[in-house]
C-alpha cells in the first residue's frame, strides 16, 4: 500500500539549542552555523529561498545564492529587470530562509531589501566565470521565449563580442542587500518540540532575544 504524503514524518534528534548556546549578534550566530553547514559538507550552503511580493501582497518564492554577509546584511545578485526585481522594486520587504536539512536547522531573516553600490555589483561581475556573464547578458530573466536555441544563440553571440573575456557588468544586473529587522534560528527536536528563538532589531541597533514556542 502506498503512504499518503500526511504519514511522512521523521523525528529530529540532531541536536539542541539553548539560550546559553547563542551569541548576542545574530550575524555572529549565523556565522557559526554557516560554518558548521559547511563542515557539515552540505551542498551549497548558501542556498536560501527568497520571499518577495508585489505592492498589492501578491507573494512569489524562488531559491537564490547567498554571495556576503556582514552586519550590514545579506548580499544576493540578480537581473533587476526579473520578477523579483521588479517586485522589490515595488516592495523592499522580503524574506529569506536557509534550510540545512542534514543539521535539522533552518534560518529566517525578514526585513527590507536596498541596491548594493554599483562597485561592488561591478567587482562582483568580474569574480564569475566567464560564460556565468554572458549568459548574465543573454538572459532576459523572467520573459518568455520561444526555446531554448534562442537563449543559446544570444550567449553566443555575447561570446563573439567580446571574445577576450572582457565583459562589462549589465547596467540591468546587480546586487541587493536584505537588512535585517529580525532573524530566527530554529533547531529540529523530538516530539516536534522544536527550539527556536528569535533576534529583534531593537531602536537602538541591538538585539533583543525570545525564545519562542515551535
Amino acid at each position: 500500500m502506498k503512504m499518503s504524503i500526511a504519514d511522512l514524518r521523521k523525528e529530529y534528534t540532531k541536536g539542541s539549542l539553548s539560550e546559553k548556546d547563542l551569541e548576542q549578534n545574530p550575524f555572529k550566530q549565523f556565522e557559526k552555523w554557516f560554518e558548521e553547514a559547511k563542515a557539515a559538507g552540505i551542498e551549497e550552503p548558501n542556498a536560501m529561498t527568497l520571499a518577495t511580493a508585489t505592492k498589492d501582497a501578491k507573494p512569489s518564492i524562488r531559491t537564490v545564492l547567498l554571495k556576503g554577509v556582514d552586519e550590514r546584511g545579506f548580499v544576493f545578485y540578480t537581473n533587476y529587470e526579473s520578477r523579483k526585481g521588479r517586485e522589490l522594486a515595488e516592495n523592499p520587504n522580503a524574506a529569506l530562509c536557509f534550510h540545512w536539512q542534514p543539521l535539522e536547522r533552518q534560518v529566517s531573516i525578514m526585513g527590507m531589501v536596498e541596491k548594493v553600490s554599483r562597485e561592488e555589483s561591478e567587482a562582483y561581475f568580474r569574480s564569475r566565470p566567464l560564460t556565468s556573464r554572458y549568459g548574465a547578458w543573454a538572459s532576459h530573466q523572467s520573459e518568455v521565449i520561444a526555446g531554448k536555441a534562442e537563449l543559446l544563440k544570444r550567449a553566443a553571440e555575447m561570446a563573439l563580442k567580446y571574445p577576450t573575456g572582457d565583459v562589462p557588468c549589465p547596467p540591468f544586473w546587480g546586487g541587493y542587500r536584505l537588512l535585517p529587522d529580525e532573524i530566527q534560528f530554529w533547531q529540529g527536536q523530538p516530539s516536534r518540540l522544536h527550539d527556536r528563538f528569535r533576534y529583534l532589531k531593537q531602536p537602538d541597533g541591538t538585539w533583543k532575544i525570545d525564545r519562542l514556542s515551535p
